[in-house]
């Protein structure tokens, strides 16, 4: 094991284990005003008219009017508003704020506000819609002419469902006016997302509103463009108030009103000659929401994992993202991946049972190796480790002995089924982001008496980013952690190192760092202040991304997963049981093992959850009805008793002594391991997740579950 794999105690554990770590709940509100936003109740309508109660002294609404610049939310189309103008668009527009020194008065006030609509067609199925967002499409080779000769074609329509996010933290930050700017804090993921997004409403310069991320309790995407929003409409009221401005949402309208994970639903034409899949036909079709928001970002990341780790030599594939009148949809943990892996190893499942054939042999017939043509014309540039891994979880889980016993037709109350998936995510930003459009900056500063502190605005949300990155700078310094400061993420004082997305931090901020480290170990001078900053550069062997033709390398490398499930169904309740998980994960070198055992370990279970009892419900007007973890159930400790993890290290040599990303990986494959598992214990095919208790009880009663 490499040295720097070698764990250490979190950074930030003693804070948070002894309570002391102040959160932005946390802070005295003297002084302080709260804010409270007062939301639409209807999912397409027209603004009448808006009556607000008597304010008592020191109250105040803010709305649209207010807005000093830009009524736009910066994201990447400037189409979500602070506040609604004219129309809303679905249920939790935000309308206005109320905004006061009690906290209960600015609640009982904006539960007075009266507004009267005037209703408009709404859409909840994006299957109905007529207005796409965006839309992309590529072509590999000759899909016309494979289908042409095909022996078989085999077409399907597989659906996913949304997903929250279950942070503990809810969403919140606090603005206070700063001169002809705002200082603001809290819960984020992406300072210069804030950064950017509050200067364009306020009409002021970057340079004018500083952001300092809070401790943040979890985000997985959750607090990448939400807070960009939150922080817009605290500033605008702070502004207006000349005072500070909380703005913490509960956790109703937090799951309510926040954006989710994408609904999908894809449909797989697959041609076969020979026994071999030449040619695959692929729509996807993602839930946009009401708003663009990360929606463009999210289905580039979606079609391009559309064929999963298999070289499929003739490709179409099309992807569409629309609008429907229900909240915005935005990241989540594998960021569109997740949906179009579920079904392309749905598919490869359900190609083998036609084919009478192993699945798991047709998978390994079909995957990529170093040097294969990517989906979108790229290149793998380095090994595939897909075989060893999978040699690895088979002789771990004893996959191969269970899967042939659980094929058997099973008697009596409980059956048994195992699933295994192969996945990958693209780590770093999609396309030309980070060569384009992120340009990271990471810098360093040596103190006249030998500390140095990490100067960059990359957060840890529980991830333990704080202590990987520092690990990364004392390794390449020869210096004790306690000498490698890093503060919280300040845009006032630290360069725009891009947002903490993409699996991207470790592998492209970590290294700028550690290249900034050698250079100040090259150049120590002791009793001196230095500086050194580094500045991303596209590595040499890419194949240029061109999202116009949709062709090149997606990304730079390439983390990989198998992952294997054991269910047990009792046919009794429907209620299923995951006796058994066993991962193995290629992230590159480990910076920190229990920090990456962790992520492996809670990537899984949330994946588990997604693809089994995470379902939002919807009424009839596209209100999300359970907002509360006691009607929004997902997995514990409890629920997953054999849990095992295990690394495969195919370093990747542009990356900190050969990292690549981790903190999505986990999850992406997890879906369609525990949708076989099931389909083996059910005797049935099934084509959407979550596949719930419900759905396993129409399975076993002769109903429609599929």
């Amino acid at each position: 094991m490499n040295k720097i794999s070698e764990s250490v105690i979190k950074l930030d554990h003693a804070g948070k284990t002894s309570g002391s770590t102040w959160y932005v709940a946390d802070f005295p509100a003297d002084g302080m005003l709260f804010g409270k936003l007062v939301y639409s109740k209807k999912p397409r309508a027209h603004l009448i008219e808006i009556k607000t109660p008597p304010l008592p002294e020191g109250y105040l609404i803010v709305d649209k009017n207010d807005v000093p610049g830009k009524n736009e939310v910066h994201v990447v189309l400037d189409d979500t508003p602070v506040f609604a103008d004219k129309t809303v668009e679905f249920i939790g527009d935000p309308i206005l704020m109320v905004v006061g020194p009690v906290e209960k008065e600015v609640k009982r006030i904006a539960s007075a506000v009266e507004i009267t609509y005037e209703d408009l067609p709404a859409v909840f199925d994006m299957r109905e819609s007529e207005t796409v967002f965006f839309e992309y499409k590529y072509n590999k080779g000759d899909t016309a002419k494979a289908f042409a000769e095909a022996d078989m074609i085999i077409e399907e329509t597989l659906r996913t469902g949304r997903q929250e996010h279950a942070y503990i933290e809810t969403q919140g930050i606090i603005a206070a006016p700063d001169g002809s700017g705002v200082m603001l804090h809290g819960s984020i993921q992406c300072p210069y997302y804030v950064n950017r997004a509050v200067a364009k409403v306020l009409g002021v310069p970057g340079e004018n509103v500083r952001v300092i991320q809070d401790p943040t309790g979890g985000a997985f995407g959750g607090k990448e463009d939400f807070p960009s929003m939150v922080a817009s409409q605290a500033s605008v009221a702070a502004v207006k108030a000349g005072k500070p401005v909380r703005l913490i949402f509960d956790r109703a309208e937090d799951m309510e009103y926040t954006s989710k994970r994408h609904p999908s639903v894809n449909t797989y034409r697959a041609a076969v000659k020979d026994g071999r899949i030449t040619a695959m036909d692929i729509d996807v079709l993602y839930d946009a929401g009401a708003y663009t928001t990360l929606s463009a970002v999210v289905l580039q990341r979606g079609i391009i994992c559309a064929s999963g780790v298999y070289t499929i030599p003739n490709l179409a594939v099309r992807g569409r993202a629309v609008k429907t009148n229900t909240v915005p949809n935005g990241a989540l943990r594998g960021f569109g991946g997740p949906q179009t892996f579920f079904c392309i190893e749905m598919m490869m499942d359900h190609i083998a049972a036609k084919l009478n054939v192993d699945s798991l042999d047709l998978k390994l017939a079909h995957l990529a190796q170093e040097g294969d043509t990517t989906s979108t014309g790229g290149k793998y540039h380095f090994p595939v480790p897909l075989k060893d891994m999978v040699a690895e979880v088979v002789r771990n889980s004893d996959y191969r002995a269970k899967h042939a016993e659980y094929t058997e037709p099973q008697t009596g109350r409980y059956r048994r089924g195992i699933g295994m998936s192969l996945f990958f995510h693209g780590a770093g930003f999609t396309g030309s982001g980070e060569r384009e459009l992120i340009k990271a900056v990471a810098r360093l500063h040596k103190f006249a008496d030998g500390r140095v502190e990490i100067l960059a605005t990359s957060t840890d949300m529980g991830q333990g980013l704080k202590t990987t990155l520092t690990k990364i700078v004392a390794n390449e310094l020869g210096l004790p952690l306690e000498k490698v400061l890093f503060g919280d993420p300040d845009t006032s004082r630290m360069p725009d190192s891009g947002p903490t997305v993409a699996s991207r931090s470790v592998m492209i901020v970590g290294e700028l760092l550690r290249r900034a480290a050698e250079t100040l170990r090259t150049d120590w001078k002791d009793g001196e202040d230095q500086d050194i900053t580094e500045h991303y550069r596209e590595p040499d062997f890419i194949i240029p991304f061109h999202l116009d033709t949709f062709t090149g390398d997606a990304y730079v490398t390439y983390s990989w997963g198998v992952n294997a499930l054991e269910v047990l169904v009792d046919t009794l309740t429907g209620v299923s049981t995951v006796t058994g998980s066993w991962g193995c994960f290629d992230v590159g070198t480990i910076i920190d093992e229990n920090i990456v055992k962790g992520q492996m370990e809670g990537g899984v279970m949330q994946g588990i959850g997604y693809a089994s009892m995470e379902q939002i419900d919807s009424d009839a007007s596209g209100r999300i009805r359970n907002r509360t973890f006691s009607d929004y159930i997902i997995p514990t400790s409890m629920d997953v008793t054999n849990l095992h993890v295990c690394n495969h290290i195919a370093e990747y040599p542009a990356g900190p002594y050969g990292a690549k990303g981790a903190g999505e990986l986990p999850l992406v494959g997890i879906p369609a391991s525990y949708t076989e598992a099931m389909e083996v214990a059910l005797e049935t095919k099934i084509g959407h997740i979550p596949y719930t208790i419900e759905d396993a009880m129409k399975a076993l009663t002769g109903g429609d579950s599929k």
